[in-house]
């Protein structure tokens, strides 16, 4: 059998705000034309480069794909030829940044890193800031390691005259388009570069723009200060100082409309759109002329970002691993851009203690016992902002401290009011407000109810309480009811499974119908080609899922299909398996009891409205997946192929274990065995996928939809970094991941006779899962 390629609930309410947010902190803008511990270039030969973070702030830079096809991993772009860099800015083609241990300025392209760009006339002073723009730079005097914070500008120019006759480098001319005598006596906080203009914070107030080309870019008083400024080719956008929201001028086909009544901590600009980090929970925002965002990321917050022509990337404050995201329907995807797997720097080092709003980032929360710092000196702090709330769909445990973030936890281990307004949850005095009427008419009513009750049936409950003692003797829980009267011949026959006694219970279609609400809709949990599953509550308090066969599948089997079939699923024991509690067939109905799962289906949590798994408990759940169907495919008699086998009938149980579900049994019919499995074997490999990418098996708001066509010409090609789920906090090592991805293409070889067997995934598995790696 040759499987197709790709086979085919929880919401909380938004997030609220728990506290007054701090005061407005500075903290430099991550742009284009702007510093910081990420940059990007513009124009067609465009490139990322972040500062890493283990301690000593090299360099770590990658490239679109399209033009980096030689390259075997982008984690392999490290340059050892760059000094150790303090900040970065990003320009047309090049990239510049401070020298984190002389604080001079060097530049240099992708293609020859190793030659400096900065003219000799300015290759010896020390600068606190830079600012790269479309073939110019600028930079402001001083050490970046120094409290004083301002000082003078110097600027320089490049030509595109080849360097030499063997590399296409940016040759640096002499400044004098940008030589201007309104700004020579002005010194300045921040600075950003754009295309044939700078601008800059003057330390006494308000905002001066000064080149060649500086167009309508004359600020207005009205905008007042400036605390950061961030640059596209005829745009600026700034936070103001006073209330933290966004103010843009130039050409507004690039910024189209900014926000309003939002307050922002940092900035980028890509060729038509800004982006920006917001205060509160520290998520991106994005705004423009190009207004898709479906790609903008919703899930954890970022300390850093930066833009390049068509594509955004930024560091992840839960765990400094870097991110790309893009508008859709610009002519590069941000998929060309596959940032390498590395902690990076989530600020920029500098002098003094942190203000109020604002926090020392803690080096050891990277759990790495040789990283004191990120800095190369000790001396030096990273401050980043203090968020006061969290993404949708989790709540503030703890709040900003002197070293330390607010902690996000997710909403679903909510479990007092603190959390219950920010999460959706009704709080406890609007919960009694809403329970009081509720139980003074709950009494009334039952009052009532029970005195009619009494008054009409004790009679006949005393009459008749003999009569039926004789004609029946109760219903065990481990057998079927023994029933002495005679049959009506007019009414179905229950089934009779035998191999069950002392292993299923038999349920009462009364019983069922009750522990279900009457099967309404309220209590279904999920619907296939077999009918329905319902979540139903028992008599005694425990709850179960009752499967209910549909008219369709009660036509086409009858009672002895469905007898072979149940007495099967009761010898069913596994740890990894939904294992059938009991059934019921009368009325004509077929219901199979089963275990309940009460954190629902793995898809559910990759891609649903459930909480995200930790990458710990992903390949726990992959190891225990390929247990319970090596159980099916080996030890279970007779033999069971899965033949459906995907992440919606893989399910979580209270201990987050995995439990297959939904497994058919096999059949007379099904006479090639192996052929089966090997499907199993196939669709287990998407699975893999699913769980490796976050991404669903078909989903049309990709390219290709497809995740088999998407993911395995990248892990073929040595990229398989590519495809890890960003929306994770990343393992301390990665190898875990890339070894996964190596049995998920393993599993999906188009020759199934290459494909491995289920025993071989279950070995290479468990050696992923007690390996020193975790």
């Amino acid at each position: 059998m040759n499987p197709q390629p790709c086979p085919s609930p929880l919401q909380f309410l938004p997030l609220l705000l728990l506290l007054l947010l701090p005061p407005f902190m500075s903290i430099p803008a991550f742009g284009f034309g702007s510093t910081g511990p990420i940059a990007a270039t513009f124009g067609d030969n465009e490139f990322f480069c972040a500062i890493d973070a283990a301690g000593n702030q090299e360099i770590i830079c990658w490239q679109n794909n399209n033009y980096n096809k030689s390259t075997t991993s982008s984690s392999s772009l490290y340059f050892d030829s760059l000094p150790p860099m303090a900040s970065l800015s990003g320009g047309e083609g090049f990239m510049c940044g401070i020298s984190s241990n002389t604080s001079q300025a060097y530049c240099w392209q992708l293609s020859n890193p190793g030659t400096d760009l900065v003219p000799p006339v300015f290759k010896y002073f020390s600068y606190s800031q830079i600012a790269a723009g479309s073939s110019h730079v600028c930079a402001i005097r001083g050490s970046y390691n120094s409290t004083i914070g301002y000082g003078t500008v110097d600027c320089w120019e490049f030509s595109e005259t080849p360097y030499d006759s063997s590399n296409s480098a940016l040759f640096p001319v002499n400044g004098s388009s940008f030589h201007d005598p309104s700004v020579n006596n002005l010194t300045f906080k921040s600075i950003v570069s754009g295309g044939n203009f700078s601008c800059g914070v003057v330390k006494d107030g308000g905002v001066v723009c000064w080149g060649p080309k500086p167009g309508d870019l004359r600020v207005s008083a009205e905008f007042g200060d400036f605390e950061t400024l961030a640059s596209g080719r005829g745009s600026v956008c700034g936070i103001s100082s006073l209330s933290g929201e966004v103010k843009c001028w130039g050409d507004a086909n690039e910024f189209g409309v900014p926000p309003t009544g939002i307050q922002f901590v940092a900035l980028s600009a890509s060729a038509r759109q800004f982006c920006g980090i917001r205060k509160d929970d520290h998520g991106i925002e994005c705004w423009g002329s190009i207004d898709d965002d479906s790609s903008v990321p919703k899930g954890p917050g970022f300390t850093a970002i930066a833009s390049s022509e068509f594509t955004t990337c930024g560091v992840r404050e839960v765990d400094l691993v870097l991110d790309c995201w893009g508008a859709s329907g610009q002519s590069q995807s941000p998929l060309d851009f596959s940032p390498p797997l590395q902690l990076c720097s989530p600020g920029v080092c500098l002098p003094g203690s942190c203000p109020n709003g604002s926090f020392a980032f803690n080096a050891s929360l990277l759990h790495e016992p040789e990283l004191t710092s990120l800095c190369v000196q000790k001396d030096l702090n990273i401050c980043l902002p203090c968020g006061s709330n969290c993404s949708q769909g989790f709540f503030p445990s703890s709040m900003c401290s002197k070293n330390a973030d607010r902690i996000c936890t997710d909403c679903s281990l909510c479990q007092n009011s603190s959390c219950w307004v920010v999460c959706g949850f009704p709080s406890s005095s609007e919960f009694q407000e809403i329970k009081k009427p509720i139980v003074i008419l709950g009494s009334c009513v039952l009052g009532f109810i029970l005195v009619v009750s009494g008054w009409c049936l004790i009679p006949r409950l005393i009459k008749s309480k003999t009569e039926r003692r004789d004609k029946t003797r109760g219903t065990s829980c481990l057998r079927k009811p023994v029933v002495e009267a005679e049959p009506d011949p007019s009414m179905p026959q229950p089934v009779s499974v035998t191999m069950c006694i002392g292993t299923a219970q038999v349920f009462r279609l009364s019983e069922l119908k009750d522990a279900t609400n009457g099967f309404k809709e309220f209590n279904e949990l999920g619907r296939g080609s077999y009918g329905f599953v319902y979540k139903a509550t028992l008599s005694d308090g425990s709850q179960v899922a009752v499967k209910r066969a549909n008219a369709a599948t009660i036509i086409h089997t009858n009672n002895r299909d469905f007898e072979a079939e149940v007495e099967i699923l009761c010898n069913i024991r596994h740890n990894n398996i939904v294992n059938l509690l009991g059934y019921c067939a009368e009325m004509g109905e077929r219901l199979l009891v089963y275990e309940f799962m009460p954190h629902g289906t793995l898809h559910d949590h990759l891609h649903g409205e459930l909480s995200p798994l930790v990458w710990n408990l992903r390949l726990k759940i992959s190891l225990q997946i390929v247990k319970g169907l090596e159980y099916l495919h080996k030890i279970a008699n007779p033999p069971i192929v899965h033949r459906d086998v995907k992440t919606s009938n893989i399910l979580l149980d209270s201990n987050w274990d995995a439990r297959i579900s939904d497994f058919g049994v096999l059949s007379v019919n099904d006479r090639d065995l192996n052929e089966g499995m090997v499907n199993d074997v196939y669709n287990f490999g998407i699975v893999l996928l699913e769980i490796l990418s976050g991404r669903k098996a078909h989903d049309r708001d990709y390219s290709p939809p497809c995740i088999i066509e998407w993911a395995l010409p990248l892990i073929r090609h040595g990229k398989a970094a590519a495809i890890i789920d960003v929306n994770v906090a990343l393992l301390k090592n990665v190898e875990p991941l890339l070894k996964l991805s190596e049995i998920a293409e393993l599993a999906l070889k188009e020759n199934p006779s290459e494909r491995p067997v289920m025993s071989d995934l279950v070995v290479w598995l468990d050696q992923i899962v007690k390996s020193d790696w975790l």
